[in-house]
Order: structure tokens, then sequence, then C-alpha cells
């Protein structure tokens, strides 16, 4: 395993993360879909307190995920492996979090929908900047 490989995977996975996160989430019509849950999620003002958790959780989610992918037998190209890998990420976290949200949290079938296909590209994304940049030894 190439640890410097991981690390800069993960560096990099995290950076596309949240460009994406920003643009399909914050820069989007979702943002007034979240605006309409004040009860269940934070404002952008509360948030400022917490975004240093979040980033760490990110960060330390990414590197997971580089750790895992570069566990991967190779097979295939690099860029074929790593949108396999986005693809099961992302199926994984539309499963788990985002359906699994729509059951537990008090939201609309609107933004769930949207933040499955947000995601849904999200993390298909990630897997491939993490497939296109861990090189093993």
């Amino acid at each position: 395993m190439n640890l410097p490989r991981v690390g800069l995977a993960a560096l990099a996975a995290t950076i596309v993360y949240f460009l994406l996160g920003g643009l399909l989430f914050a820069g989007s019509p979702l943002k007034r879909e979240f605006q309409k849950y004040p009860a269940v999620y934070r404002s952008q003002e509360t948030m400022k307190a917490v975004w240093p958790i979040g980033i760490v959780g990110m960060v330390a989610s990414m590197i997971a995920l580089a750790l895992l992918y570069a566990l991967l037998v190779p097979t295939g190209t690099p860029t074929m492996r790593g949108l396999c890998f986005g693809l099961l990420i992302a199926v994984y976290a539309v499963g788990s979090f985002v359906l699994h949200n729509h059951v537990n949290l008090n939201i609309g079938l609107r933004l769930t929908v949207g933040q499955a296909i947000a995601y849904f590209i999200q993390w298909l994304l990630v897997g491939l900047v993490i497939g296109a940049v861990y090189r093993p030894l």
C-alpha cells in the first residue's frame, strides 16, 4: 500500500467533496428545501459553531475511503476502478443516509430525492478522484 498516495487521494477527495457540496447543496434550489425544516437542520449561523467537527469527520471519512480503495484488488483501469468504487459508495450513502433519514427525520420527499441525486453525483465523483490519484507502489 502506498500511504503517501492514500493521503494525497484523501486530500483530493476531500477538496472535491466540499466543492461539489457547495455547488449541489448551497448553490442550488436544495438550499431552500433545507430551509423549510428549521427544526431539523441548523441555520447557517448556528453551523458556524460546529463546522470544525464536520471537517474532521469528512477528512477521516475520506482517509477511510482511500484506504479501502487501496485494499481493492487492482483489476481494470484506475478510472474504471474509481468509478465502480464511487458507485458502490454512492449506493451505500443513499441507502444508509438519505433514505434512512427520510424515515427518521420529518422531511419531505422533494428534499429526499434532491439529496439522493446530489449525494449520488458527489460520491461517484469522489470515487473517480480517488481512483485517479491513488497509485499502488
